[in-house]
């Protein structure tokens, strides 16, 4: 008998793996890959200490268009639709059962836990959207829900399953020892849906293009972002990872500024493909209000695009700091 788990790497889905094992089943682990979560090393490693196999899916391309854009049950405090993400990859996962002679599903979601997305209301809602209710299982919390197919047909032992419930982890710390597992994360998110500033830029390029590239979402995760003259992007560079990570991200019609002398962040100026040179400007004075020239009186930026020999040379004056626009 085997399992499919939704696996994470979390506390919660490294136990309920190791308690669905412990009833003799042979669980494989699978993690969906979008440009907003996905296995980390960490992930990998855990699953590797538990001794399952887990297979990563990049699910990006129906992701934005079926869940994101759209979803049934909308969003919580920022652009994360729980609800419809999770019913989404139990769908998928439940769609992969065939393929690896699997007979049902194993989450490490806990009753209480998440008050918006992991209410028994929610769950049910999850269970309704998945297209296979009766064959989710949820051993934290087994004992609080209704009891599953596996259950019923005794493929499990319900007397196996748990009654954890709410935001405390105090009994899964004490299962992590039992267990030993003994490498987890904090409980904090993992999905850069939920972060205010990532969900923010999101939006702005949501609003340009309905269904953006991963290159174009790929940006949104490094440096200061400004919108200029209503749609164009300029993002500056914060250390010098994020402007190495900028200028491999650049397109080619994409303008890239630096001070010429100066230590300095570099900027990025996309979607200006019609030359405007007093927007160009004006992306420089920002671009040199966060380098060592700006206290000087002018400061010279080169401007130019990835992979081009020739450059110019503009001489600005760099911003204020109460003249810098708002960061998105």
């Amino acid at each position: 008998m085997r399992a499919i788990s939704l696996f994470s790497g979390g506390l919660d889905s490294q136990l309920a793996v190791a308690l669905i094992k412990k009833q003799n089943i042979d669980v494989l682990g699978i993690n969906f890959v979008t440009p907003f979560f996905g296995a980390s090393e960490r992930t990998i490693q855990a699953a590797k200490d538990l001794g399952i196999e887990l297979h990563t899916i990049d699910i990006s391309d129906e992701y934005i268009p079926g869940v994101l854009n759209n979803p049934v049950y909308g969003y919580g405090k920022n652009l994360n639709p729980c609800i419809d993400c999770h019913g989404f990859m139990l769908k998928k996962a439940g769609d992969y059962m065939s393929q690896v002679d699997a007979s049902f599903l194993v989450t490490g979601e806990v009753v209480g836990q998440r008050p918006m997305s992991q209410n028994k209301s929610a769950l049910n809602a999850v269970d309704k959207l998945s297209g296979y209710r009766g064959f989710i299982v949820r051993p934290l919390s087994g004992k609080l829900l209704p009891s599953t197919e596996p259950e019923i047909r005794g493929w499990i032992e319900r007397e196996g399953l748990l009654d954890i419930s709410g935001r405390g982890r105090t009994r899964q710390m004490e299962l992590a020892d039992k267990f030993s597992i003994k490498d987890y994360p904090s409980p904090a998110g993992g999905c850069l849906l939920t972060e205010q500033n990532f969900a923010r830029r999101l939006k702005k390029l949501l609003e340009r293009n309905e269904l953006p590239g991963q290159d174009e979402m790929e940006i949104l995760k490094v440096g200061r972002h400004f919108i200029l003259d209503t749609d164009k992007l300029l993002v500056v560079g914060r250390n010098q990872s994020e402007n190495r990570k900028l200028e491999e991200q650049a397109w080619p019609q994409d303008w890239l500024i630096k001070v010429a002398d100066r230590p300095g962040p570099l900027g990025l100026l996309r979607y200006s493909n019609n030359f405007n040179s007093e927007l160009l400007n004006y992306a420089a004075a920002i671009v040199a209000r966060y380098s060592d020239a700006k206290n000087l009186e002018t400061a010279r930026i080169k401007v130019y695009h990835s992979g081009e020999e020739n450059l110019s040379i503009l001489e600005v004056l760099p911003l204020k700091p109460e003249e810098v626009p708002s960061v998105v």
